[in-house]
C-alpha cells in the first residue's frame, strides 16, 4: 500500500514515471478486454493517442505547471482527441486492419493471448516512452518561456496543422469517385507521400524542443521522444509498413513514389528527371 500511495502522490520525477506507466498500462488492459469479443486488434489504434495524452495530463497534474507545460498538454490533447476520433470513424465499420490481420495469421495459434503483449501493453510502453517530454518539463523552479519556446511550440502546433490537413485531404480523396488505381498527389500530399507523419513528426520534435528549454542539459534524455517517435513512423508503422506491397497492388503507386519525397515535404520531381 505504501509503494501505491507514493505512485499515486509522487514528489519527484522517477515517482510520478512510474505513475505514467501505470496509467498507460490500465489503459491498455480493458482495450484488449473489448478487441477480444470483436476480434479487432485495431482498437489500440484508437486509444494510441491516450497513451501519451494521459501521462502527460498525470505529470502537470502532479508536479506543477506553467505557461510551457500548459501549451504543451493543450496542444498534445487537441492532437489526440482528433486523431482518436480520425481513426474511430475511418475504420468504424471495417473489421480488424490488415496489418493487425496479418499479425495475427503470424502468431496463431493463441493471438487472443499473445495480443496483449504483442500490440497493447507494447503500445502501451511506446505511448508512455513518447510523453517523457512532458515529465522533463513539469515541475517547479523552470526557468520563463524563452526563445526556444516559441520555437517548439510553433513547429508543433505546425505539425498539428499539417497532419490535420493531410488526413482531411486523404478522408475528402477516399470519399470521392475516382479510377480504381489514382494516387492522390494534390495538395499536401503533392509534395510528400507521407505529409501526415511528418507533420505528426514535427509535433514531438517541437515539444521536446520545448522541453530541453524547461529542464536544460539535464532533460536530454527526453529526446528518446522524437527520436523513437521518428523510427515508428519512417521503419516501423509507418512509411515502411504501408509501402511495402502497395507498389504491387497500385501500379500507379509506383510512379507517384519516383517523383514524390517520401516523407519531408518538398517539391516534386519532373517527369524524365533522375
Amino acid at each position: 500500500m505504501d509503494v501505491l500511495t507514493a505512485v499515486l502522490s509522487p514528489t519527484n520525477l522517477p515517482t510520478a514515471a512510474i505513475g505514467g506507466l501505470l496509467i498507460c498500462v490500465l489503459i491498455a488492459l480493458p482495450t484488449w478486454g473489448v478487441s477480444l469479443p470483436l476480434r479487432d486488434a485495431s482498437v489500440a489504434d484508437r486509444v494510441w493517442s491516450a497513451f501519451i495524452a494521459a501521462p502527460a495530463v498525470w505529470y502537470v497534474w502532479q508536479l506543477g505547471s506553467d505557461a510551457r507545460s500548459a501549451f504543451m498538454v493543450a496542444i498534445t490533447l487537441l492532437w489526440a482527441l482528433r486523431l482518436a476520433l480520425h481513426i474511430s470513424i475511418r475504420n468504424w465499420g471495417h473489421g480488424e486492419d490488415r496489418r493487425y490481420q496479418d499479425m495475427r495469421q503470424r502468431n496463431q495459434p493463441g493471438f487472443a493471448l499473445k495480443s496483449l503483449w504483442l500490440v497493447f501493453l507494447l503500445q502501451a510502453v511506446l505511448g508512455w516512452l513518447v510523453s517523457l517530454p512532458f515529465l522533463a518539463a513539469a515541475g517547479p523552479d523552470r526557468p520563463v518561456w524563452g526563445l526556444l519556446d516559441t520555437l517548439g511550440a510553433v513547429v508543433a502546433a505546425a505539425g498539428v496543422l499539417m497532419e490535420s490537413v493531410a488526413d482531411a485531404q486523404l478522408a475528402r480523396f477516399r470519399r470521392a469517385p475516382r479510377q480504381a488505381d489514382r494516387v492522390l498527389d494534390t495538395g499536401l500530399w503533392r509534395y510528400s507521400r507521407h505529409p501526415n507523419y511528418f507533420g505528426e513528426c514535427c509535433l514531438w520534435w517541437g515539444v521536446a524542443v520545448m522541453a530541453l528549454s524547461a529542464a536544460g542539459g539535464a532533460g536530454v534524455w527526453c529526446l528518446v521522444s522524437p527520436v523513437l517517435m521518428t523510427v515508428l513512423l519512417l521503419k516501423v508503422s509507418g512509411v515502411s509498413l504501408l509501402e511495402k506491397d502497395i507498389g504491387e497492388r497500385r501500379p500507379a503507386y509506383r510512379d507517384y513514389v519516383a517523383r514524390t519525397s517520401a516523407f519531408i515535404p518538398w517539391p516534386p520531381k519532373r517527369k524524365g528527371a533522375q
